[in-house]
């Protein structure tokens, strides 16, 4: 059985099936539609049109799983049991749980009132991608301030994607000098992996961007038009013109108060083999997941070969045998036709997908911008989602 829907369940029910057709697979997702987030990025900064990054439900469960439309209200694994939300309960074998990771909105006072409006956005939502790229296009002068809350965060390059790419747009149309940019980072770098500080830093610096690190985003008056930061020196409040906002991330309830739940509220995995640190039967991976490691797209790519491979051990009666080394990927979209590829494994050490002759990650290059723009929701909707493990193999394989 598998929890959720997105991206880490579809690609290991289909990576089990491509290894054992005929295998008896049920996957738990209440919504009727899939999304390919890494494309509300470029929705949001007006490359993609919204509709091509949401398809049916249906038409992307793989041939033989049974869908059971319904959402999970909690587990109890030593029972090998799950409960829905209806009451009703279901029993398993080998359980996966993959029900991503919860965008708390929330725990910022007044954003969930004026999201939409005012000047307040966010590319982390479907409706909201294509109002980001509304005021990319309207404002002409006044301050634009772009945050990230503290780690966890699904894909933590995106927040400054959004900003590259506004202000790539401003730039074109000559109104980049009028325009006050910010970045309010709740964290105290950059970014996470040092080898690729240089390429960005000069991009906050062509574009003239305020770094305001230790800034954590608490609250918003939309009709003020008013932003208030939580920094080691008291709270900071600053007017704006345009916010775009990512929210903090959490666990979904019902898996942080579970069984299955660390004391982060993920699900409790081992970091290479993702199997349940005490229950042998049940894996976890995606932005659900306890690893280490970022969570994007690229990374549940990664990891779901090696689950379908140590389910099908477990299922024989054998330990685990494939192992996953921390890769995630998040493609830096810093101006229209250029990205930052960066590819690394747990510890920030470099994962290159690629020889450096052809893409060097540590730079921005226009071919990464291709991989980006047209062949990574290709190879998504194509070959991930369809068990298809293109530079995506189950792993390094463990000593039994």
């Amino acid at each position: 059985m598998v929890i959720g829907g997105g991206a880490a369940g579809i690609a290991t029910a289909a990576s089990l099936l491509k290894r054992r057709p005929g295998l008896d697979i049920a996957i738990v997702e209440p919504a009727d539609t899939h999304a390919y987030q890494p494309g509300w990025t470029m929705v949001g900064g007006g490359i993609f049109e919204p509709e091509v990054t949401r398809r049916p439900m249906a038409s992307v469960m793989p041939r033989g799983v049974e869908w059971i439309r319904a959402a999970a209200k909690s587990f109890q694994p030593d029972d090998n049991q799950v409960t829905l939300e209806d009451g009703s309960t279901l029993r398993y074998e080998v359980l996966v749980v993959a029900p991503g990771i919860r965008l708390a909105w929330e725990k910022i006072s007044g954003l969930e009132d004026t999201l939409g409006k005012n000047g307040v956005t966010s590319n982390y939502r479907y409706d909201l991608a294509p109002y980001t790229w509304e005021l990319v296009q309207s404002i002409t002068s006044g301050r634009a301030i772009f945050t990230q809350p503290p780690m966890p965060i699904k894909c933590a390059g995106a927040p400054q994607k959004a900003m590259y790419l506004s202000c790539d747009h401003w730039r074109r149309e000559g109104m980049l000098d009028r325009i006050d940019v910010e970045f309010c980072n709740a964290g105290g770098v950059l970014f996470g992996v040092p080898d690729y500080v240089p390429a960005l830093m000069s991009y906050v610096e062509k574009y003239d961007i305020g770094l305001r690190l230790g800034h954590n985003l608490v609250s918003v008056d939309g009709p003020a038009q008013q932003a208030v930061f939580k920094t080691e020196d008291g709270e900071v409040t600053r007017d704006f013109d345009m916010l775009h906002v990512v929210p903090p991330q959490v666990a979904p309830q019902f898996l942080a108060d579970s069984p299955l739940a660390a004391e982060s509220g993920f699900t409790d995995v081992d970091q290479h083999t993702l199997r349940h640190n005490r229950y042998d039967n049940v894996f976890g991976l995606g932005d659900g997941g306890s690893m280490p490691n970022a969570k994007t797209a690229a990374a549940a790519r990664k990891q779901a070969p090696v689950v379908a491979v140590n389910v099908l051990q477990q299922l024989a009666g054998r330990g685990p045998k494939a192992g996953y080394d921390g890769y995630g990927s998040c493609p830096l979209t810093v101006e229209r036709g250029k990205i930052v590829l960066a590819e690394f494994a747990y510890g920030g050490k470099l994962a290159p997908s690629f020889p450096t002759w052809l893409i060097d990650g540590t730079k921005a290059q226009r071919l990464s911008w291709m991989l980006k723009a047209d062949a990574l929701p290709w190879i998504y909707w194509n070959g991930m989602l369809k068990g298809r493990e293109w530079l995506a193999g189950p792993g390094n394989m463990i000593a039994q």
